[in-house]
């Protein structure tokens, strides 16, 4: 669910602009059903989406509005996953309101994590993980950037996912095409890996740099 209303982006990075109808905020006012308004990506067997608005503003959709329609969307789906805005504004707060879970994803900077805190704080009960994005190996070993262990001490949250700052995630979603359908490459393996893990698997992370500075990761997050 794309739920950065006005913003829209989701449609570009899966490749299924050219298939939009209905959006969510359709969808929420009552001018289309819930199967009319999702599209579904061909290149796999379960995956749909449910665009966002591109000329409404994130007033257009309340917090019991979006609660009504996950509870539509969770009848005929196992996992939603919903996209939020950035930032902390009303846009967002409607967004999670039919969250039952969160996973924040944050990049290994101070000023990064401190807004992931405040949204952490902002979550409430709700179980809440974390991704940490765009990390360079190099940065961490020269202690120009913070650690994985650093993310997770200063959080206190579980780490279910580190995705390195690679310029073939540009090229990927430049062309539409998601890194998970070349389970060949490291970043395909990184995200399925995050899948498994979101779904309750063990699995262990992959290696990001040649000299085994993440080596200890798997035992840093699960261990001690």
């Amino acid at each position: 669910v794309d739920a950065d209303i006005g913003l829209r982006n989701l449609d570009l990075v899966l490749g299924l602009e050219k298939r939009i109808v209905y959006d969510l905020v359709d969808l929420v006012e009552g001018r289309c059903q819930t199967r009319q308004a999702l599209i579904k990506d061909r290149r796999f067997d379960d995956l749909y989406l449910l665009p966002a608005s591109q000329v409404k503003d994130k007033e257009a959709v309340t917090e019991d509005q979006m609660r009504v329609a996950m509870r539509k969307l969770a009848v005929d789906f196992d996992v939603v996953l919903i996209d939020c805005p950035a930032g902390i504004e009303h846009g967002f707060r409607n967004a999670i309101a039919g969250a039952d879970q969160a996973l924040v994803v944050t990049t290994p900077e101070v000023s990064a994590i401190r807004d992931a805190d405040r949204i952490l704080g902002m979550l409430g009960s709700r179980r809440a993980r974390v991704i940490v994005n765009r990390v360079r190996p190099d940065m961490v070993r020269s202690g120009d950037m913070l650690s994985v262990d650093d993310v997770r001490e200063i959080l206190g949250r579980e780490i279910v996912g580190v995705v390195p700052d690679d310029e073939e995630i540009i090229d990927t979603t430049n062309r539409g095409e998601p890194v998970v359908l070349d389970g060949a490459r490291k970043l395909g393996r990184i995200y399925t890996g995050i899948a498994r893990r979101v779904s309750g698997e063990d699995v262990p992370f992959e290696n990001l740099s040649d000299d085994g500075l993440f080596v200890r990761l798997r035992r840093l997050v699960i261990g001690s």
